[in-house]
């Protein structure tokens, strides 16, 4: 599961404006993206210790 959740990240990352269609000229989307991605990661690691 957390290699999908790696794959899709990274694939709306590089490629999310191709792919979904959104504007995001100053990157404001991708630091979301980024800052979802990080809040995810630490509430896993927490969810399992």
């Amino acid at each position: 599961m957390s290699g999908l959740a790696l794959a899709m990240f990274v694939g709306l990352f590089a490629w999310g404006q191709q792919i979904v269609g959104y504007d995001d000229p100053h990157g404001k989307v991708q630091l979301a993206l980024l800052a979802t991605f990080c809040f995810g990661l630490l509430i896993g690691y927490r969810a399992n210790n």
